[in-house]
């Protein structure tokens, strides 16, 4: 019998509960306004195709969604994160709670949706082609399972949908970590917290407006400042500080560019609320105030 990849499940039974079968099942698929889902496609990402997988997303979800499938001709794997959904098979009924990874091979009818007491459901899905590479994940039918690796998940996506139409080198590499991952032979145990931190970068590069802190940051990387500064340290050859103020002053260079935003506009857009802060931190960085350099740039 083929085993499940080690270390990466175990078996999960609260909140499994026999109910009555199931025997009808349609083609549905909800979402409410307030849903939020990014998709990772073999058109923008084609090495998911190379390493077996059909699609993928990253999804944040509230106020209503399901997903219905009478006839699957992929697998699907849900990672739960944050929140609480329900999956609905022909014979039970399970609460997908947090940190659980979700396996339902092709060929089987299921229905998924957002726990309305909750109303909240972080997750990630992914569909895999129908290939031998995945036997040792399909070949036990639907389950829901236990797993530490569902914010691994979630970084490694989240860093395949930072390069879509960036660097293919790095997409060869999310996608066959992601690969190995899920099949239990990745490489990831020293390398994910530079995956987390790596992933928590791109999402401030994204946010710059908000008020980013080392502390905040660390905690969403779950490491201590002293190590977030060492994972920084190693992947951009400076501090956790220094990082962020360099995405600020590449930025801002960008934004000033932009004739008609007055300089206020662009220093809360950076995440300044004091312009005068701003300045001062642009001159350092720079050699010159933001004023002096759209001067310049601008000079016929």
């Amino acid at each position: 019998m083929l085993e499940m990849p080690e270390k990466l499940c175990e078996s999960v039974t609260q909140g499994k509960r026999l109910v009555q079968p199931k025997h009808e099942w349609v083609e549905d698929v909800f979402l409410a306004e307030a849903c939020k889902e990014r998709f990772l496609t073999q058109a923008e990402i084609p090495e998911l195709g190379i390493n077996g997988f059909f699609m993928a997303g990253l999804a944040e979800l509230a106020e209503g969604y399901h997903v219905e499938r009478s006839v699957k001709t992929c697998h699907t794997l849900l990672c739960t994160l944050e929140g609480k959904g329900k999956l609905t098979t022909t014979d039970f009924e399970y609460v997908l709670g947090p940190h659980t990874v979700t396996i339902l091979p092709a060929g089987l009818p299921f229905r998924f949706e957002l726990d309305e007491p909750v109303n909240h459901w972080k997750m990630a899905w992914i569909l895999l082609d129908i290939k031998d590479k995945w036997l040792p994940l399909t070949a036990h039918g639907q389950r829901v399972e236990q797993s530490g690796r569902c914010e691994q998940i979630w970084s490694l996506m989240q860093l395949l949908h930072s390069e879509i139409g960036g660097r293919a080198g790095y997409r060869t590499l999310y996608a066959s970590e992601l690969s190995r991952l899920l099949l239990g032979t990745a490489t990831l145990a020293p390398t994910s917290t530079v995956l987390r931190v790596q992933s928590v970068f791109n999402e401030i590069e994204s946010q710059l407006h908000l008020n980013w802190t080392v502390k905040g940051i660390a905690e969403r990387c779950y490491l201590s400042t002293e190590q977030l500064n060492r994972v920084t340290k190693q992947l951009y050859g400076c501090s956790t500080q220094q990082r962020l103020i360099a995405l600020r002053m590449e930025k801002a260079l960008a934004l000033l560019r932009y004739k008609e935003w007055p300089i206020g506009v662009i220093s809360q857009r950076l995440g300044y609320q004091d312009p005068f802060n701003f300045t001062h931190r642009f001159r350092q960085y720079h050699g010159c105030s933001p004023r002096e350099y759209r001067k310049r740039i601008f000079q016929p």
